[in-house]
């Protein structure tokens, strides 16, 4: 079957949307085809810094033909629904329609509908054309005198030349013929840039791929990638270093050159006084090279790797040179801020914070130190650590967003602080605290372990959270612009990764509702406090919902512990989960939950029949005059097995209350097994009615188990 090849030659690229545009127009050229009946067997989208470039492997030669039946008003509707039907199945005349009888309904016109098949190139002519008006880049651009038209082609740099052919791999392929924006369809395109910028005649995948090679361009990104990894290894250990392996800046790198040329710099080993972060940083933001380390040592190098896009005559002499000279000057300005910085203490930086503003409405962040500093001695206890220090921490911990150094590399706030801290003199916890208190950041980001570090980054997380949730500001939809979702997954796992023991109902209430640590938040006008707090509270069990999924928990077994009134403490919580998924995987634990529902099935037809809930304590009296031994038997079962499985709770042995539930099973099995519960004596039926609630409430002390599936 025949192939489909496309490239889009353009100017270059930015190699942050590459590969996002590689699989935008793999999936909406795939797509179109689909949607027109093209089905293809496979297919690969490529980029460089100056093509997108697509392989369609696999497709028919023609669209198959289409034969449909479209199904009309009855015979006799009136005028315009038949002629609704005529101009939607494009007939002139009800000539030109069947009458097909239905038993049931009757007389009805049908149209029958013949679409023949168009080739293939015709198809694609039709696809491609629409695909680059409509390309979805982040930012594109008009260019040339045609922008100056309504409707100029748009595209995220210059667009040169379209290659568009197609045909078996045993046959000469065609040129696919279109137009866009001024720029016809061909068979060419071009090498390298500098090394081999001539045309280039292609027929198919395979010499395409072939005659790029020869002119120096490698298409495939992941081989770019692979070959600056493994040259970039080899060179590191040729001088016995080890490479610093950067996956972002190893993407970008590769999206910048077409024929990856791997070199290494140095500079003066001065420079690694500088902390080795900034090093990193600097040559990494500003030359978009790699740092190589001592492996043995495991301390930076003064050497650097750089990725060039040309092979030179002089073997890379001068190109090495060059970046050489400019890491020495970017290193000399870190060197100079890293010196300059370490002359003020992070304390006389506090004022400076005063004249940041934080949010319009939330203050400076001089203002929020205040809080920050307040709420981690509040913290320190709970978490186990030394109050004095998590507030000292607290206090220090953006002082360093007003150094030289954060001036230059944002990236390295909290980071700068702890290494200033420890320049000063400060307790470890401490200086250690000053960097951690911003994570974790992410859900594979680091989780602080040390105690003052919990109560710091909890301090500042709780802060944003309430401060936000204070004046209204809380996510929408796919909008989170104070990434508030990030710092309440950041309180869960600082607290459960770290078995924290939070009571978040009451911290938070002291926080929102006593304004106690919160001052300065005001609330919109009408809003009640109260349930700002129920808010918050209902966005982190979304959240911790979110944080279980994704860890494997049922979310049937998670909806069934939240359902439980007082769930604010996220370690219990998940041990609840989790014994309850224990448990129902068990024999008893099933058959305890296939009696439960019975019981339930029962009580929620007879309530919504009588109009009435069956709450309220069995009367033994009554049991006992009965005189049924099954009946007996389960009440006496239910109130041990509920005293004891409270009781396993109070101790937060949730195994245990597991294990006095599942002594249920035998009493509940003889109860239904003998038992009428609709007796005919309205007395003893109610009765009955509420030792089946019993055996719903008996449940609850540990989950709700109407949230249960199955």
């Amino acid at each position: 079957m025949p192939d489909l090849l496309l490239e889009l030659f353009c100017e270059e690229i930015p190699a942050r949307m590459q590969r996002k545009a590689a699989e935008d127009l793999k999936k909406l050229v795939t797509d179109a085809l689909v949607e027109r009946g093209l089905v293809y067997e496979g297919a690969r989208a490529y980029v460089t810094p100056r093509r997108l470039a697509l392989q369609v492997v696999g497709l028919p030669a023609r669209q198959p033909d289409v034969r449909e039946e479209k199904k009309g008003p009855r015979v006799g509707a009136p005028e315009s629904a038949v002629q609704g039907f005529l101009n939607s199945a494009g007939l002139v005349s009800l000539d030109e329609a069947k009458v097909v009888a239905d038993p049931k309904k009757g007389e009805f016109y049908v149209a029958v509908i013949e679409r023949p098949g168009r080739d293939t190139p015709e198809v694609v002519a039709e696809i491609v054309p629409d695909v680059i008006r409509s390309f979805p880049w982040p930012k594109s651009m008009r260019w040339g005198k045609a922008s100056a038209e309504p409707g100029a082609l748009r595209w995220v740099r210059p667009l040169h030349s379209i290659l568009c052919t197609f045909g078996p791999e045993t046959e000469m392929p065609d040129v696919v013929r279109f137009e866009v924006g001024g720029i016809a369809s061909s068979d060419v395109t071009f090498g390298h840039r500098f090394m081999a910028p001539g045309l280039i005649l292609v027929r198919r995948y395979d010499d395409y791929v072939t005659s790029l090679e020869q002119a120096k361009v490698v298409l495939d990104l992941d081989r770019r990638k692979d070959i600056i990894l493994n040259e970039a290894r080899n060179l590191a250990f040729a001088q016995g270093l080890e490479l610093v392996e950067d996956e972002g800046l190893l993407e970008e790198v590769a999206g910048l050159v077409e024929w990856p040329v791997v070199l290494m710099g140095s500079f003066d080993e001065d420079f690694l006084a500088v902390p080795p972060e900034v090093i990193r940083a600097t040559i990494r933001a500003n030359q978009k090279c790699f740092v190589l380390r001592d492996g043995k040592t495991g301390k930076l190098a003064n050497r650097f790797i750089l990725v060039s896009n040309v092979e030179a005559k002089d073997g890379g002499a001068a190109i090495v040179a060059g970046n050489g000279r400019v890491v020495r000057a970017r290193l000399s300005d870190a060197k100079f801020f890293w010196e300059t910085d370490k002359r003020t203490r992070l304390e006389d930086r506090l004022p400076k914070l005063d004249s940041i503003v934080f949010h319009e409405k939330l203050g400076t962040q001089g203002e929020r130190v205040a809080r920050l500093a307040a709420l981690a001695r509040e913290l320190a206890p709970i978490v186990g650590a030394d109050a004095d220090k998590a507030e000292r921490a607290a206090r220090l911990a953006k002082a360093d967003l007003v150094s030289e150094m954060v001036g230059e590399f944002p990236e390295l706030q909290g980071l700068m602080g702890r290494y200033y801290a420890t320049e000063q003199g400060e307790d470890a916890a401490v200086a250690a605290a000053v960097e951690d208190h911003y994570k974790p950041q992410g859900p594979s980001d680091r989780v602080p372990d040390a105690p003052v570090s919990i109560a710091v980054a909890l301090a500042d997380k709780l802060d944003t959270l309430v401060g936000f949730w204070s004046i209204d500001e809380k996510p929408t939809g796919s909008k989170d612009p104070y990434a508030l979702r990030r710092a309440a997954l950041g309180v869960i796992r600082l607290v459960l990764e770290n078995g924290v023991r939070l009571k978040l109902v009451q911290f938070l209430d002291d926080l929102v509702v006593v304004g106690r640590l919160t001052s300065s938040y005001e609330l919109p006008a009408g809003t009640p406090k109260v349930s700002t707090l129920e808010d918050l509270l209902a966005f982190f069990a979304d959240r911790l919902k979110v944080y279980l999924r994704d860890k494997g928990a049922r979310h049937d077994l998670i909806d069934a512990v939240f359902a439980l009134e007082g769930q604010d403490d996220l370690v219990l919580i998940v041990r609840r989960v989790e014994a309850l998924g224990r448990f129902l995987d068990t024999e008893d634990g099933r058959n305890l939950l296939a009696g439960y529902k019975r019981a339930a099935n029962i009580l929620r037809i007879e309530e919504k029949k009588d109009g009435r809930s069956y709450d309220g304590t069995p009367d033994l009296a009554l049991i006992a005059q009965a005189g049924q031994i099954e009946e007996k038997g389960l009440a006496v079962a239910l109130d041990a097995a509920r005293r004891d499985a409270s009781a396993a709770v109070a101790r937060e042995d949730f195994e245990g209350a597991m294990r006095a539930l599942a002594a249920l099973r035998p009493a509940v099995d003889a109860f239904f097994d003998k038992v009428t519960v609709n007796a005919e004596d309205p007395a003893l039926r109610e009765n009955r009615l509420k030792l089946l609630n019993a055996i719903r409430e008996a449940t609850r002390e540990v989950a709700d188990f109407s949230r249960i599936e199955g």
